[in-house]
């Protein structure tokens, strides 16, 4: 099969879980946004921002250091590889649950939720699983066992989806309507009626559990043994990954954490929340770049021993800047038609922010995308300085346009859109020019800028160009996307045709 055949199917079945599970996901962005005041739900935003960081740290580069090692055709070494990085996960994670369980109070009154500290030890054990976890998905990516690393996302997805509905809406509605009946009294048993976020904490740690337990059969299948070699070689090429990974999630979730501590008191929660919910618009370009990451990196580790390596990756790049472009301008054409009724009323007055931070996550997917050259040829000390960098240009932004009052253009979660804007085309362009000098791949600049202006083009035609009545309008942006569509397949026609006989 054509490689880029063969990428397509894997991202195409990666996806199947992302995107059922954002959607099932992203309903529960009305559900939140209209039960919960704009303050609660952004906290619930700063406790997985500092998840996000805290991931990170817990894997500490062992996922991306185990494809490197494992795509080697000795069964031997495989199992080495696994067994290894299986224990030295497990342990690290038995630790740092630990250490949290025990200093909880302290960390929580650190972030300034003193009143909170079971929400510290709740994330403690989420992050936990979660990070034991994923050594054997990541088997399973290598492995190209697809429908099983997505059916366990599926089940993670609609457990915690589930319990979500039944915790906040079922439950108290039977409680305040049947309170004598004897649904209401068993729901009693376990239910807290002054509880509201905490079950969205509760659910994720319970589907959380659940996959754990599905994985247990990829789990035991190792003879459970460190070898102290292969650690060293893995910690060796994932201690930098590390760093980049710690700077990435000060890019993506570090806005949200500063909005909160550099805003006003009364505003900053509101603030929080209403960008989150914002963010969230961009849930396409996540749930593409999330499906595509999970095929590309085994598929690009495994493809780098074929000798058209650097020109199926430059393809890919070519379809990727397609993809990625479209669902920008599928989202903005039509924002105002369908997109915004996902979010509350109270939310909705973040909208502009909205295209600057769907093309911040194109540029971050097209960095992804880049990336792979430090990871093929070992300078994995280039993805943290890259990353480092960014997550500086995100801190001096924040830093500079959150405080600035309403007169400015730029200010509050404006400058943090236009800050993750800049780091993340930072990123990208470095990443290009540091990884022509070690890994020089002839991508196609062309069409990049080519296909990339055209969705900006058309967007501001559909931002311009109004008509008066619903119907109209729609068409005329239905139109727009045609257009864009018409032009990639005229360009792309004949290489379409090949990989399609292939």
């Amino acid at each position: 099969m054509n490689p880029i055949n063969r990428l397509a199917g894997q991202t195409a079945i990666y996806g199947i879980p992302s995107i059922l599970g954002r959607i099932l996901n992203y309903l529960l962005v009305p559900f939140y946004t209209r039960v919960f005041l704009p303050e609660a739900y952004g906290n619930v935003s700063v406790f997985y921002s500092y998840g996000a960081l805290l991931m990170i740290v817990l894997t500490y580069g062992m996922e991306t250091a185990f494809f490197r090692f494992y795509e080697k055709d000795n069964e031997v070494e495989k199992e080495k590889v696994y067994s290894t990085g299986m224990i030295s996960l497990l342990l690290s994670s038995i630790l740092f649950l630990v250490v949290v369980s025990w200093f909880a109070q302290p960390i929580a009154k650190l972030i300034d939720y003193a009143d909170y500290s079971i929400y510290i030890i709740w994330f403690g054990w989420i992050l936990a699983i979660d990070a034991i976890s994923s050594i054997p998905f990541a088997r399973l990516r290598a492995q190209n066992k697809a429908m099983r690393f997505a059916s366990i996302k599926m089940v993670n997805i609609i457990i915690n989806i589930a319990l979500n509905f039944f915790l906040i809406l079922f439950c108290p509605y039977i409680v305040n309507h049947f309170g004598d009946g004897f649904l209401a009294s068993f729901i009693k048993l376990f239910y807290r009626s002054d509880w509201g976020i905490e079950y969205i904490f509760i659910s994720n740690l319970i589907a959380s559990g659940v996959t754990l337990v599905l994985l247990f059969p990829e789990i035991v299948a190792t003879k459970w043994r460190i070898h102290p070699d292969v650690w060293k070689r893995m910690l060796f090429y994932a201690f930098p990954l590390l760093f980049a990974g710690m700077a990435g999630i000060v890019n993506e979730t570090f806005d949200r954490l500063l909005l909160r501590y550099l805003l006003p008191q009364g505003l900053a929660a509101s603030q929080v929340g209403i960008y989150s919910a914002c963010y969230k618009i961009s849930i396409l370009m996540t749930i593409f770049i999330q499906a595509y990451k999970y095929a590309a990196e085994p598929f690009f580790f495994a493809q780098a021993k074929e000798k058209d390596a650097k020109l199926v990756y430059a393809r890919i790049m070519d379809y990727f800047i397609i993809v990625v472009s479209l669902i920008f301008l599928t989202t903005m054409v039509y924002l105002d038609d369908f997109v915004l009724t996902f979010i509350g009323a109270n939310y909705r007055e973040g909208r502009s922010v909205i295209p600057v931070l769907m093309l911040a996550n194109l540029f971050l997917g097209v960095y992804y995308n880049l990336s792979i050259w430090y990871k093929l040829v070992g300078k994995t000390i280039w993805g943290a300085w890259i990353s480092i960098i960014g997550a500086a240009i995100t801190l001096a932004l924040n830093l500079w346009w959150i405080p600035l009052s309403p007169d400015h253009l730029i200010y509050g979660y404006y400058g943090s859109a236009w800050a993750t804007f800049i780091c993340y085309a930072a990123m990208m362009v470095l990443s290009y020019l540091i990884g022509q000098k070690y890994f020089p791949i002839q991508y196609n600049l062309k069409k990049f800028f080519g296909y990339l202006g055209l969705a900006v083009t058309l967007y501001l035609m559909n931002v311009l160009i109004v008509f008066d009545g619903r119907i109209l309008q729609f068409l005329f942006h239905t139109l727009l996307l045609l257009i864009f569509i018409g032009i990639a397949f005229a360009v792309e026609k004949p290489k379409l045709f090949n990989l399609l006989g292939a």
